[in-house]
């Protein structure tokens, strides 16, 4: 079973994609309750989003669902936010804390799906990033993320457009992160630099700039490219028009990185 899908570019950027994904097998579907097979917390439309922005870059896109495994979380099940609200490793409810499944998962089941989703992803991952630093003797993951921009449960108000995580800056060089932050505060769109989003687990476990391996997670909220955050969850071209030139201009601003 494939559960990730890789586009090879020769640009120092890698788009990881680990949340667009709605591939649920019929035997993990069959205990999702009703709820959770409306698969509402899919990061909707995010290839679509980022598809042919700047020339040749790497995209690492997870092809399951999160609900069959997050695949940007730590896989020892540790949180990521600890003391605040979060969904887990595989989540026992949405992102509105409701439960999702008629038949929670076991701890065999749960590194059955690590070895057979989790792990893959990223060893792909891994593989991407080692390729794209032996060309250019760096590489830059830009974890590609959507959310809808008010869930109580998660976060008070109403999130910002643009919510840049780089762990506080652990994850990557600071210019880095100062370039993709300028672009944001100076695009129109609502912005934050390490708020309630630092970065999940995927741009903490590879950022290691010390090493030239840098990343940078971009959450962004859905009302941004989306006609709503409601179901069938539409993507507005109308939107979408204004948003894709200001991540076109941050990815090619990227490229332009020197160690």
């Amino acid at each position: 079973m494939i559960s990730f899908k890789v586009i090879q570019g020769t640009s120092p950027i890698i788009l990881g994609q680990p949340h667009g994904g709605t591939f649920v097998p019929d035997d993990i579907a069959a205990k999702l309750n009703s709820n959770g097979r409306l698969l509402a917390d899919t990061d909707w439309h995010i290839a679509r989003l980022y598809e042919g922005l700047i020339p040749e870059l790497t995209v690492v896109r997870a092809t399951f669902h999160r609900y069959v495994i997050d695949a940007n979380r730590d896989p020892s099940g540790q949180s990521l936010y600890p003391g605040q609200n979060t969904t887990g490793l595989v989540p026992l409810t949405d992102f509105g804390n409701h439960p999702i499944w008629n038949e929670t998962p076991g701890k065999a089941e749960i590194q059955r799906r690590i070895d057979v989703f989790h792990r893959p992803y990223h060893e792909a991952l891994e593989t991407e990033i080692d390729r794209v630093k032996a060309l250019h003797g760096f590489a830059i993951l830009y974890d590609c993320h959507s959310i809808r921009g008010t869930i109580p449960y998660l976060f008070d108000g109403v999130l910002p457009d643009f919510n840049i995580g780089t762990d506080n800056g652990a994850t990557c060089d600071s210019r880095i992160e100062n370039a993709a932050f300028k672009i944001a505060r100076t695009s129109g769109f609502t912005h934050v630099l390490n708020g309630r989003f630092r970065g999940g687990w995927t741009t903490r476990h590879y950022g290691r700039p010390q090493n030239n391996v840098h990343t940078i997670q971009m959450e962004i909220t859905q009302s941004a490219y989306l006609e709503t955050e409601t179901a069938p969850f539409a993507y507005s071209e109308t939107k979408a028009a204004k948003l894709r030139p200001v991540l076109a201009n941050i990815l090619k601003t990227l490229t332009e990185f020197k160690p």
